[in-house]
């Protein structure tokens, strides 16, 4: 993969474009930016499997089904550059870390909305072979993709569950801490195999890389920690949401749809993502996407047999689609995060109320229309009735 992907002058950049005056330019360049409305579909998205809906929306003509154009999506190099594209507006549908949307709308008043989840699960905590549980990472070092991610939450969940306190920017590290560093997740593989870093944890398919390279192992999947939790989200500005309803409803709908075929072509859709596809949309192999997607049940033996999944029963997929955005996931999830080590300003999270921003960052509308038009709910395998009770057992 090319090397600028996730760099650490990206991650500089997201962290001053998420704040209020860093983002002001950009969004005054969306305000001024005049748009048509049949203006098409603008996907932006980074060559990672949390993309895989919008992706396969695209390949399988789903937006022009609904009657909508779309563009050829924006490959990106970094989530500062899919951020800072589309606040200007240069893209209008991007997936983005949840907790990157609750920092993007509080922290820097971009007023845009996540309208559906994209995927559920879909990470993992990988580590070195010399490494047999979480408390083996006292005293070392374990790499996150950025503060503001479902990685750096869970991770630190586990980590205080096993009597480990987090800390950042320690050379001398305590026996009863670990020292969280931000790397480029592409560094990550190459960085446990030089035992610079004891394990990594991050989105797929890295994980499954680090395994097939065999510089690694999974330790624990993030969705065996957190049942079904999203990780990314779909984001809609709320201009297109107010003034171009019904073209944001249409999106929404291919997105769903796309969802519903993927979770039954699971092993198409690796060939679809994967750099042999007829559009290239990621640099990843066939082989290492239907790791993720579609794994073998000897690989799930595997990983019942090491605990690297600990749930049997909450029989969780690798990766899993279903696009409703609950409301109990958004409040645990500002819950956690103001419990969360996090470098740089947080003033405006300590300040949110988890409640407020359940109703406030999420409009779930079109979601629950075009969720009822495609068999409801239990076309994902999911109980009727938009409400749950979140789950996090480490």
């Amino acid at each position: 993969m090319n090397e600028d992907f996730f760099s650490r002058r990206d991650i500089v950049k997201l962290s001053a474009l998420l704040t209020a005056g860093g983002a002001l330019p950009f969004l005054d360049a969306f305000k001024a930016r005049a748009q048509a409305p049949d203006e098409p579909v603008k996907i932006g998205y980074l060559p990672i499997t949390d993309a895989t809906p919008l992706l396969v929306a695209h390949a399988n003509g789903l937006f022009e089904a609904e009657g909508i154009k779309a563009e050829k999506p924006v490959l990106l190099r970094s989530w500062a550059q899919l951020v800072e594209a589309f606040i200007s507006g240069q893209v209008n549908v991007v997936h983005v870390l949840s907790p990157i949307a609750v920092w993007a709308r509080y922290g820097s008043k971009v007023p845009a909305k996540v309208v559906a989840w994209n995927h559920t699960s879909g990470s993992a905590l990988t580590v070195g072979k010399d490494i047999s549980s979480v408390k083996d990472l006292g005293g070392k070092t374990v790499a996150i993709p950025f503060w503001y991610s479902i990685h750096n939450i869970v991770l630190q969940e586990l980590l205080r569950a096993n009597g480990l306190t987090p800390v950042t920017k320690k050379t001398d590290v305590a026996p009863n801490e670990v020292n969280l560093v931000i790397l480029a997740p592409p560094d990550m593989v190459p960085a446990l195999s030089a035992k610079q870093i004891a394990g990594y944890i991050v989105a797929e398919p890295f994980n499954a890389a680090g395994e097939t390279l065999g510089v690694g192992k999974v330790l624990r999947f993030t969705g065996d920690v957190w049942k079904d939790h999203a990780c990314c989200v779909v984001l809609l500005h709320e201009r297109d949401l107010k003034e171009r309803a019904a073209w944001s409803q249409k999106v929404v709908n291919a997105i769903v749809k796309a969802q519903v075929w993927t979770r039954e072509n699971r092993v198409e859709t690796a060939k679809l993502l994967s750099k042999d596809g007829s559009n290239k949309y990621t640099p990843h192999t066939v082989e290492v996407l239907t790791k993720v997607l579609a794994p073998a049940k000897t690989d799930i033996t595997g990983y019942l047999a090491s605990g690297a999944i600990l749930h049997k029963d909450w029989n969780e997929q690798r990766i899993d689609f279903q696009p409703y955005a609950y409301p109990s996931y958004t409040e645990e999830l500002v819950r956690l995060l103001k419990k969360t080590l996090i470098e740089g300003d947080r003033g405006f999270l300590d300040a949110l109320d988890p409640a407020f921003a359940a109703k406030d960052l999420v409009d779930d509308s079109f979601v629950k229309t075009a969720i009822t038009a495609n068999g409801g709910l239990t076309a994902f395998g999911l109980p009727e009735g938009f409400k749950r009770k979140e789950v996090i057992v480490t």
